[in-house]
């Protein structure tokens, strides 16, 4: 009996410290939401590469139409990180606690308004000489209609259009609708103006129609942002760098390698995961107008030894840009005019990014 005894809790023991072993080696699932656009595509490339798994990370990645849907998801424990743009990114800094911790890739170029070719904003170049490539005159834009997705980057630059010909959110009408349907709609007629970004805007310019502004053109800046639920990010700081090595080791393959090379790769992303079908030539394009940037450089606009970093700045001046628009109050502005919520401290964790090869 004794002997019996021995064996059985041998056996049960050498169960136990396999099923230990087992789930010592098992990834580490994590939830994180994306939109359809260039940022998801690294992630997604390191998914199908099976770097997350080398990093010891099971990332499943959730599509979300927008920024904001992808905050308002937050409080349900829909994800842990996130990339979405800097606007909503503040909003949710704002709301939840959001913590910023990387720059997905610059947006400023792809981001705009876009009139249509007859329009009478289209004639008028240069009204404000210290912008010379916007289009549009005050007297033009004035009531009129424009088709946006509200407290986004497509908000943001449409706002910056009408700062820029000195008019206010409050000169015009905005109607607020997600990408997919203000593209539409515009399609059809409806409005006198329509703010979209990559790769919507892309569609626009093939229907001919012309870009009024877009972020850069208006003088801004203006990032994609890979954001973090503060709680989880502040209690697993490794997991958190983890995460960051693995979105910049795509960074380093599309630094390093010619983007023609990768345009298939690209079209396949688009048509499996978000169920669009791109042309060769959309595809690079969108890879094109998507500057990222490496571990050096992300840590250079993370850098506060200075006083307020880069990244901080950014945040802090889309506060302070939708706080004079009335979109948020001062109050709020308080709260995270000062970008703190942009933070390096997960970047400085990133021991080694793994060669992409």
């Amino acid at each position: 009996m004794k002997k019996l005894t021995a064996t059985i809790l041998s056996f049960v023991f050498s169960l136990v410290i396999g099923t230990m072993a087992f789930a010592a080696d098992k990834p580490l699932h994590l939830k994180t939401a994306w939109m359809d656009e260039h940022e998801s595509f690294l992630m997604w490339y390191a998914h199908e590469k099976g770097w997350d798994k080398e990093a010891g990370l099971d990332i499943e990645m959730l599509l979300f139409s927008s920024g904001m849907d992808i905050i308002n998801a937050l409080p349900a424990g829909e994800w842990v990180f996130a990339g979405e743009g800097a606007v909503p990114a503040m909003m949710g800094a704002l709301r939840y606690g959001v913590q910023v911790i990387l720059i997905g890739n610059d947006e400023s170029f792809t981001n705009c308004v876009m009139v249509r070719p007859d329009s009478p904003i289209a004639k008028v170049k240069g009204f404000n000489k210290d912008h010379p490539e916007v289009l549009g005159d005050p007297k033009d834009v004035k009531g009129k209609t424009f088709l946006c997705t509200t407290v986004s980057s497509a908000h943001y630059a449409l706002s910056s259009w009408l700062s820029v010909l000195g008019l206010k959110d409050t000169d015009v009408v905005i109607k607020n609708m997600d990408q997919a349907q203000a593209l539409a709609a515009f399609e059809k007629g409806i409005g006198d103006g329509v703010a979209l970004w990559a790769p919507h805007m892309y569609k626009g310019e093939e229907l001919g129609w012309k870009v009024a502004g877009t972020v850069n053109t208006c003088g801004k800046g203006l990032p994609i942002v890979l954001c973090a639920d503060k709680n989880y990010a502040e209690k697993n700081p490794e997991i958190a760098a983890k995460f960051l090595s693995i979105y910049l080791r795509s960074v380093n393959m599309l630094q390093k390698e010619p983007l023609e090379s990768l345009v298939s790769e690209y079209q396949r992303f688009f048509l499996e995961w978000v169920g669009k079908e791109y042309s060769a030539e959309l595809a690079l394009k969108d890879l094109q107008t998507h500057p990222v940037f490496n571990l050096e450089q992300q840590k250079a606009i993370f850098d506060e030894s200075k006083g307020q970093s880069t990244a901080q700045k950014w945040q802090g001046d889309i506060a302070k840009f939708f706080t004079s628009v009335g979109r948020i109050t001062q109050a709020e502005c308080d709260v995270v005019g000062d970008g703190k919520y942009a933070t390096g401290k997960y970047l400085d964790l990133v021991k080694e990014i793994k060669p992409y090869k």
